[in-house]
């Protein structure tokens, strides 16, 4: 009988221990450095038995790269950690995703994640409006930059540079309030639509300008370093990238590509993304330092399948509006 316990039980170690993901997985990230390596770190030591590595660059880089893998019959990564949905949204339009339907999504915000586990949302960077602190005008309203005393005081990034802008555009542009008038109100105010959100912030922060588009992070990090800058999270909501995960379905270790997932989601993995300083896609983690709670921050309403199959249609009309 002891035997047959003893038997027992190291059948149960062995089980666990085949069930613990191992071996090495490959991750393609748009992820900053610092943020990717402490990501990395965090993930291998909650799963010793998995050893990562990464290549990183800009999400068009990144998917410039993985394309010509594609083409080659011979894509390397085993999950991807990228800044946008639309792109997740084109990959999954081409068969190239794994669907985790299994992962534990139940405390996450109805619409953050795929409805079928192709890509899942780990974070949440919103686009709100900063402005110079020597501002006449303190907006708290999209409407409030189409004031007369704003007219040729406004940059905004271009979405023919920057992701963040491309989903602002389209999240503005499908709301019954604001719409593409809003954007023609814009370009009739001498809006300077040019670059990323790090040349708004330089031309607001130096009073070049005196009202724009930012990023979240950057500008409340900038914020408490002592630039003169607020940032305001408008009455109408914000857009957002949510620096979504998957799997590609060619991965060579799908199980560690889960545990992944899995660990992004989590509560712990959620708690790393504050301290790097974003804001948690997770309602039950607190943000980090300078965000109001997450209950005051109003998401709008972003379709990533209506802006995948429109891109091009909207480029085309911010350029007539703001030239390319």
């Amino acid at each position: 009988m002891r035997l047959l316990i003893l038997t027992a039980v190291a059948s149960l170690v062995a089980s666990a221990a085949a069930a613990e993901p191992s071996g090495k997985l490959l991750l393609y990230t748009s992820q900053p450095n610092a943020d990717a390596q402490a990501t990395i770190d965090a993930f291998m030591e909650a799963y010793p038995g998995v050893e990562v590595e990464f290549f990183r660059d800009g999400t068009t880089k990144v998917m410039a790269k993985l394309e010509s893998e594609f083409a080659a019959g011979s894509p390397q990564p085993d999950v991807l950690l990228i800044a946008d949905t639309v792109t997740m949204e084109g990959l999954e339009a081409q068969d190239r995703l794994l669907a985790y339907p299994e992962a534990d999504v139940s405390a996450y915000e109805a619409g953050l994640m795929d409805e079928e586990g192709y890509y899942f949302s780990t974070k949440l960077i919103t686009t709100g409006i900063v402005y110079n602190t020597a501002a006449p005008l303190k907006p708290v309203s999209y409407k409030d930059l189409l004031a007369p005393e704003a007219a040729g005081k406004i940059a905004i990034p271009s979405p023919l540079t920057s992701g963040a802008a491309t989903i602002t555009m389209a999240t503005i542009t499908s709301d019954p309030e604001l719409g593409w008038d809003y954007y023609e109100g814009l370009a009739e105010q001498d809006t300077l639509a040019d670059g990323g959100n790090g040349g708004v912030f330089k031309a607001v922060a130096g009073g070049e300008k005196l009202y724009g588009f930012l990023v979240d992070y950057l500008a409340i990090r900038s914020r408490d370093e002592g630039a003169p800058i607020e940032f305001v999270f408008p009455t109408e909501g914000v857009s957002y990238v949510t620096e979504p995960v998957a799997i590609l379905k060619t991965a060579a270790n799908p199980e560690a590509a889960k545990a992944f997932v899995d660990f992004l989601l989590s509560e712990d993995g959620q708690a790393l993304a504050a301290k790097q300083g974003y804001l948690p896609a997770h309602p039950g983690v607190t943000p980090p330092a300078g965000f109001p709670p997450r209950s005051e921050i109003k998401l709008m309403k972003f379709d990533p399948a209506k802006a995948l199959a429109e891109d091009q249609e909207m480029k085309l009309r911010f350029t007539e509006m703001f030239g390319g």
